[in-house]
């Protein structure tokens, strides 16, 4: 492994943690996945399908996210939302974030 591969691998681990917190913020509005990917991608957090569908399915295996299929347009979509559960854990998550945050800006350098 060459040493970039090793820094991309760093940061790809570093981004994966903040995926799940973004997702439950962003669909406490309705979404579906593509539509969560752009926004994702917009919003600074690039994530790639093969990541994304997994991670909302088993958010919603453990009831973080419900979902629903719209099929009233030609291609059905299933939209997901963040459940009561979801929303605590994001609170949750999002003040731990927030302690790192300044536990790493506290740090010298």
């Amino acid at each position: 492994m060459s040493e970039r591969d090793d820094i991309e691998t760093h940061r790809q681990e570093l981004r994966r943690g903040t995926l799940v917190l973004a997702c439950l913020r962003m669909l406490r509005s309705p979404g579906y996945g593509y539509g969560l990917l752009e926004q994702l991608d917009a919003a600074g957090f690039p994530a790639d399908a093969n990541t994304l569908y997994p991670l909302l399915r088993r958010l919603e295996k453990q009831g973080y996210l419900t979902s629903e299929w719209n099929t009233d347009e030609a291609r059905p979509r299933k939209f997901y939302r963040t459940s009561a559960e979801g929303t605590d854990l994001a609170d949750l998550l999002f003040s731990d974030w927030r302690a790192i945050s300044d536990a790493l800006g506290g740090l010298s350098d």
